[in-house]
């Protein structure tokens, strides 16, 4: 046998042998390893293996070069000797948010894992327990990396772009953020906003009174609320003006102070709209612009406020861009893949047909 080294990993002891196969020179076997990882008595087995182990499961399928096997309290790892490595830094990270009081779910478990498998400068232990507020037994955090520093840039800066597709968290996390500062008295209100532009419809063709066409415009910035706050006191203030909801059109004139501002689909701006809506910040606020550049809503021959903005503030002091991708994606598991097909798509398609379909949107919006 090789060399063996004991150790203690994050709260589980770890015992590794390496090993090489036999008759091979080093420069052509595949190195083999062993290990045993102790979880501590404080963490009963199921916490970690999941019930009808289906954490244990999720980590076998991302390892396939390691046989994993549990005999009481002990994972024991036999292969590859990089997968054992990883095996050991993800359980180790597991163990760290066991620890902390909260669970474990094969979600959180595959982002480890992914986040072990890519060498990230971020623990997943640290994103995992990156909490930022609770609300009716629901904890809220970021769930992947992108997330986490989009979080950070918000705690960091006084405006942040959070640019990318659907279903990333763009919204939610920055009103999660809006709430946590309400809640922790870092502002006096909170001013949620959206241009009233939506893919192929105009206000003046919906049926309805202005507030009955703005509304539906504005339910997603009240769904993201209602995950956030009970539902009894979103009226009160809403009444009192702790919190406003309300169209792009409506901040104009205005200067906002000790205000947490998000401005949501900021993609359907124009450079007038966004630089209008930018120069809004008051003293002691925060803003928040969140959009998705590949989906414009504007008319013929209007620019995206957003897509130009990154040019003119790029460098700017205080300001931060954050980009998330598919990879973001925190809905169900399709979504994600949805927008990488469609990715992958437009990709492909010769330049002329990509300017025909942007002409016959346009021509339809």
């Amino acid at each position: 046998m090789g060399t063996a080294a004991t150790g203690e990993y994050d709260g589980g002891a770890v015992q590794r042998r390496h090993q090489d196969p036999p008759g091979l020179p080093m420069s052509q076997s595949t190195a083999q390893a062993q290990a045993r990882i102790v979880v501590p008595p404080a963490h009963p087995m199921v916490t970690v293996v999941g019930s009808g182990d289906e954490l244990l499961r999720t980590v076998e399928r991302a390892f396939p070069g390691v046989d994993i096997l549990v005999r009481g309290n002990e994972i024991l790892l036999d292969g590859d000797a990089t997968q054992v490595g990883q095996i050991e830094v993800l359980y180790g990270e597991l163990l760290a948010v066991l620890r902390t009081g909260q669970g474990l779910s094969p979600d959180a478990v595959e982002r480890s894992i992914s986040m072990v498998t890519t060498g990230t400068d971020v623990k997943p232990s640290d994103l995992l327990t990156a909490n930022i507020l609770t609300s009716r037994g629901k904890t809220l955090r970021p769930k992947t990396l992108n997330q986490k520093r989009y979080v950070d840039a918000i705690d960091r800066h006084t405006i942040t772009f959070g640019i990318g597709p659907a279903g990333t968290g763009k919204t939610y996390l920055a009103v999660a953020k809006a709430v946590q500062a309400l809640q922790s008295k870092q502002i006096n209100r909170i001013v949620l906003t959206r241009p009233a532009v939506e893919a192929g419809e105009r206000l003046g063709f919906l049926p309805g009174t202005l507030s009955e066409k703005i509304d539906p415009y504005l339910r997603p910035l009240y769904d993201a609320l209602h995950d956030m706050i009970e539902p009894d006191k979103i009226p009160r203030l809403m009444t009192s003006g702790t919190i406003e909801v309300a169209p792009l059109a409506y901040m104009r004139g205005r200067t906002l102070n000790d205000a947490f501002i998000i401005l949501d689909e900021a993609q359907n701006t124009s450079p007038e709209q966004m630089k209008m809506f930018l120069t809004r910040l008051g003293f002691g606020s925060t803003m928040v612009v969140t959009g998705d550049v590949t989906q414009v809503d504007l008319p013929s021959g209007t620019e995206s406020g957003l897509r130009v903005v990154e040019k003119i503030l790029n460098g700017v002091e205080d300001v931060s861009f954050v980009r998330l991708t598919s990879h973001d994606v925190v809905r169900h598991k399709l979504v994600g893949r949805i927008v990488e097909a469609y990715e992958r798509f437009d990709a492909q398609r010769p330049p002329a047909l990509k300017a025909k379909g942007k002409r016959d949107h346009e021509r339809n919006s």
